[in-house]
């Protein structure tokens, strides 16, 4: 790690399908890779964070957004600390997610990583350049614990990061964090190695195979890569396609004899279910016809 080196990177636990849609709601210009089975990382785009400036050593952030946006000048006055900034956004993608992220990062004085999990509090470790641990070890532990990871075999790797060891500098250990995840499935993809230059991760991420470019395109397509990802998924059958319509028609069948019945006998209960099936059956015909004049699977 040099003097100038800053960059970061959001490990996911989970696949490049489940991460993208959270990830377009960040607002922010990032590259999307398989980094395992199971796993998913990205790359940031932009450089919205300044090489000076930390928070407090082992300091979890606030979780509050970065105040730099992607592609400002470091020197920006409305920039952050790396660390900030990317902490941030794990804890705005664990905030609407079900999965972990790991924020990787590093400027040059420190390397470090934030842990966001759901709405609990986020967990973090920093060490300095020559490796020096500098956050406490009861953050490496529960760490372990919230990524699932061997309670007995995994944690006791993870404790050795936290102990004096005059030949593992920083980087060094980001990549023993990375080897004991890869236990559990990480595979990061050649090239993409903490210490590296932001500039230098994106050109090695740009030419993955796989690599998917996320990019924030107004609510409108955030709204349609959101419905995407819920109608590739197991209710998408129910949602869109021919049982959707079967569905719904059924629905519409149901609720026009219940609510006649019910208007017949006085029945405030009865006409209000019947209604209710009514609508939600004209309500199931409208979407799928909307979703499939939208760009929605041809084939169903």
């Amino acid at each position: 790690m040099t003097a100038t080196s800053v960059g970061a990177l959001l490990l996911c636990r989970a696949d490049p399908e489940t991460v993208r849609p959270v990830a377009h709601l960040l607002r922010e210009r990032m590259l999307l890779v398989p980094a395992g089975a199971g796993w998913s990382v990205l790359v940031p785009e932009g450089k919205p964070w300044r090489k000076d400036g930390h928070e407090g050593a082992g300091a979890a952030p606030d979780g509050g957004r970065a105040g730099g946006r992607a592609g400002a000048a470091p020197a920006d006055a409305g920039t952050e600390p790396v660390d900030r900034v990317v902490g941030g956004w794990a804890t705005a993608l664990a905030v609407g997610s079900t999965w972990p992220v790991l924020a990787l990062w590093w400027d040059g004085d420190r390397s470090g990583y934030t842990l966001a999990s759901g709405f609990r509090r986020p967990v973090g470790y920093t060490w300095l350049a020559d490796g020096t641990p500098a956050a406490e070890e009861e953050a490496m532990r529960t760490s372990a614990v919230r990524l699932g990871l061997d309670p007995v075999l995994d944690v006791q790797a993870m404790e050795a990061l936290t102990r004096a060891d005059p030949d593992s500098d920083a980087d060094a250990r980001l990549r023993g964090l990375l080897a004991v995840l890869a236990r559990a499935g990480v595979e990061m993809p050649p090239g993409l190695t903490p210490g590296e230059h932001a500039d230098r991760l994106r050109s090695v991420a740009g030419i993955h195979p796989e690599a998917e470019q996320i990019e924030w395109a107004g609510w409108r397509d955030a709204v349609r890569v959101e419905l995407d990802a819920v109608e590739s998924g197991t209710l998408g059958p129910w949602m869109l396609g021919p049982k959707a319509r079967a569905v719904a028609t059924a629905q519409i069948a149901a609720g026009v004899p219940l609510a006649l019945w019910g208007a017949r006998r006085r029945s405030g209960g009865w006409i209000a279910a019947g209604l209710v099936l009514f609508a939600q059956g004209l309500l199931g015909i409208a979407y799928d016809r909307f979703r499939r004049a939208g760009g929605g699977d041809p084939g169903r």
